[in-house]
């Protein structure tokens, strides 16, 4: 009889297939329910307040600092001149030295104004002679008229004749005293002290025939002038910000203080003061011409120098002052953003002066304590209006990396 042999796959394999089904959906629900937690729980939490920097208003007195062209100038100026007429003989000084007020500069020829003084000095003589014979011939009539000797008319010639003798002494010292300043003349000194240029004439020339020659000249250099203009609507519109109360004229021991900047950008390390503002107003070009002292131990700065002149005229008070980039200047005014204790931006419509050291000067328009942004405008573009925001100290960016250091390679990562 043959054996039937039945395999054990075949009989159980429509159980395990409906096991195996039941098994797969559940773990299919599972793995759904795993997934989907994590997304509910992201959608229920609020993403964190983004970062904005601000600065705190706090008033303060601020000067307020104009920056004008201006040139410089020697705060005295000499033309050494021939005074008298002759051959020059000789230089007596270094050119682009620093000579003394009397210091011997040129000699001119001395022989003609020698001998003019000569003769000034015989003159003198014999007119002082002749006042002695006058003198005492007067003074011998006079015993004589009283006793009848001699006429009266006689006496009065005799006292005549001395004062005429007299008055011509007085001519004769007087054309001596000419003679010896010609004489002086001759040799020509330095009116003042100060820094001499080159030499205008060379020994040999004539000089001073017809008309005084220049011979060099002289410029004092310590302490310098710095001429300066200005707008003449802006000395209007300073001048009724003062009368208004809304600035005060610059006070203390640094009052109308003046900066030099040359023409390098450099700030020259020595302040000036300001010495006067003219009073007329130039018709060419609108502008008030203002003059400073500025002292220049060293020698660094030079006459004719073209220079920006920082110049403090006047200061307001309890100002507030925020960084530039804070500000947003229109047609129609200048607004800056607020950062409230809540969080919320407020626009905040401003008047601001001017700006001092990248900062402006904000007259209305802001309150002492309140919050100002100045960065963080970028990431709110991305946000909906009316997103709070989070408010932190603003610091100034750092100056750029050198480009050696930008260009070097990042150092790798570590396996």
């Amino acid at each position: 009889m043959p054996v039937l042999h039945v395999s054990r796959h075949s009989l159980f394999s429509p159980r395990l297939a409906a096991a195996a089904a039941a098994t797969a959906v559940l773990l299919a629900l599972t793995a759904c329910g795993k997934g989907a937690a994590p997304a509910a729980g992201a959608g229920g939490a609020a993403p964190p307040p983004p970062e904005v920097g601000v600065v705190v208003a706090t008033p303060t007195n601020v000067g307020l600092i104009t920056e004008l062209p201006g040139r410089l100038e020697a705060s005295r100026v000499s033309q050494v001149r021939a005074r008298a007429a002759g051959i020059l003989l000789e230089r007596l000084f270094k050119e682009g030295s620093d000579v003394k007020a009397g210091q011997p500069l040129f000699r001119i020829d001395p022989a003609p104004y020698a001998a003019a003084q000569r003769s000034a000095e015989a003159s003198l003589a014999r007119a002082e002679a002749n006042a002695a014979q006058a003198k005492a011939l007067a003074e011998r009539y006079k015993p004589l008229v009283a006793a009848n000797a001699v006429s009266k008319q006689e006496y009065d010639n005799a006292v005549a004749a001395q004062k005429t003798a007299e008055a011509d002494v007085g001519v004769s010292r007087a054309a001596l005293t000419t003679a010896k300043i010609n004489m002086g003349y001759a040799a020509v000194t330095a009116p003042i002290s100060g820094r001499i240029g080159r030499a205008l004439v060379t020994e040999g020339a004539l000089v001073g025939q017809g008309d005084a020659t220049e011979l060099a000249v002289i410029q004092q250099i310590d302490p310098m002038y710095v001429n300066f203009t200005q707008s003449a609507t802006d000395v209007l519109r300073l001048r009724r910000a003062m009368e208004a109360g809304q600035f005060k004229r610059a006070s203390g021991p640094n009052a109308a203080s003046v900066r030099v900047v040359l023409e390098d950008g450099t700030e020259y390390a020595l302040p000036g003061r300001l010495l006067f503002s003219d009073l007329t107003v130039d018709a060419t070009t609108g502008q008030v011409t203002l003059r400073a002292e500025v002292p220049n131990p060293k020698g660094e700065l030079l006459p004719g120098l073209y220079v920006r002149v920082r110049v403090e005229q006047a200061q307001a008070a309890n100002a507030i002052t925020v960084p530039q980039q804070a500000v947003t200047r229109t047609q129609q005014g200048d607004t800056l953003t607020v950062v409230e204790a809540d969080g919320k931006l407020t626009k905040r419509n401003v008047k601001i002066s001017a700006a001092q050291n990248n900062q402006w000067v904000v007259l209305e328009g802001l309150k002492a304590g309140e919050q100002v942004m100045v960065d963080g405008f970028q990431k709110l573009q991305m946000m909906p209006p009316g997103t709070p925001v989070k408010a932190v100290p603003w610091k100034p960016s750092a100056p750029a990396a050198p480009a050696a250091a930008a260009a070097a390679p990042a150092p790798a990562a570590k396996q």
